[in-house]
């Protein structure tokens, strides 16, 4: 087992290098000069263009430039944005908690709403509910999230204004962002829980058990759910990241701070460090989460052990 995880951790090391590498090129393949994005009507003066230029590193090698980034990376200084005028960590902290709140607030109700809509379709297997509900669960899934977060702004808040949606951060501006951002995701998990619930309820213990004269009931939250919770848990691990990227769209829709609005007006903006940190921190926060995930298994699944 300490194998398994010390590999784990050399993963995650690898990963954080190779998305830094990544990051670091491709925004520089971005069209533009992000000294004269800054200056803006000072851009005609070469001079001034120079001295930015000199100051933000750019005059430098990408390979020094890399360099010294990753440096300030390790001892957790991320640079200085100057078209917000303070630092990146400065900005990544003042912003990230709201993301935290989005996300974890989608991936409940995707989740939640999820496995009930997928346990329910599968105890009605092949019957008129069971179609019905992956009919929605499919509905769900082909949804654009920005549409739907245009459409949900015109009905519950122009039309009905029963929550707040412009920068809210209140529980009344966030249920209208976590809708939008979980609903792909419900479909999508529903599909899955009833296909997990299904195969649990042919195993041979399952059928045993059954045989034996214990309820239906008792069999369903002792046997098959718990053996459908194995790759339920997977799903979790894998869509938090998902729900993290995902809230690039939603906070722009619902112009709500978060890191994914600032990831947006990073780019816009050529502000290079900004999209560095934020894109190498959602990756880095992916990959501990399916980590986690990975250390819950034994406790779902004792057989799991010493891989």
């Amino acid at each position: 087992m300490r194998a398994y995880l010390l590999q784990r951790l050399i993963a995650i090391v690898a990963l954080a290098f190779g998305v830094s590498v990544l990051v670091f090129l491709m925004i520089r393949l971005i069209p533009g000069d992000p000294a004269i994005a800054l200056l803006g009507t000072n851009a005609g003066d070469a001079e001034l263009v120079d001295r930015l230029h000199h100051q933000l590193g750019l005059d430098q090698p990408l390979v020094t430039q890399y360099l010294r980034w990753m440096g300030g990376v390790l001892r957790g200084d991320f640079g200085y944005s100057y078209g917000n005028q303070q630092s990146v960590s400065s900005l990544i902290a003042a912003n990230f908690p709201a993301t935290l709140q989005l996300t974890l607030a989608g991936l409940v109700l995707s989740v939640g709403i999820g496995f009930l809509l997928g346990a329910f379709a599968a105890v009605r297997r092949n019957r008129a509910a069971d179609t019905v509900t992956m009919g929605i669960a499919l509905t769900a899934m082909s949804i654009p999230s920005f549409w739907l977060g245009l459409l949900l702004i015109l009905l519950f808040a122009v039309t009905l204004p029963w929550f707040d949606v412009v920068g809210g951060t209140s529980w009344k501006g966030l249920v209208l962002p976590a809708v939008t951002l979980a609903l792909g995701t419900i479909g999508f998990n529903a599909r899955f829980v009833r296909s997990s619930i299904i195969a649990a309820q042919v195993q041979r213990h399952v059928v045993t058990a059954r045989a034996k004269g214990i309820t239906r009931a008792q069999v369903f939250l002792r046997h098959v759910l718990r053996n459908a919770l194995l790759p339920i848990l997977t799903i979790v691990g894998i869509q938090f990241g998902q729900l993290l990227s995902g809230t690039v769209i939603v906070e722009t829709v619902f112009s709500r701070p978060g890191i994914g609005r600032l990831l947006v007006q990073a780019i816009l903006a050529k502000d290079y460090l900004t999209v560095q940190a934020v894109v190498l921190i959602v990756a880095i926060l992916y990959a501990l989460i399916n980590f986690i995930v990975d250390l819950l298994y034994p406790i779902f699944d004792p057989r799991i052990t010493g891989r």
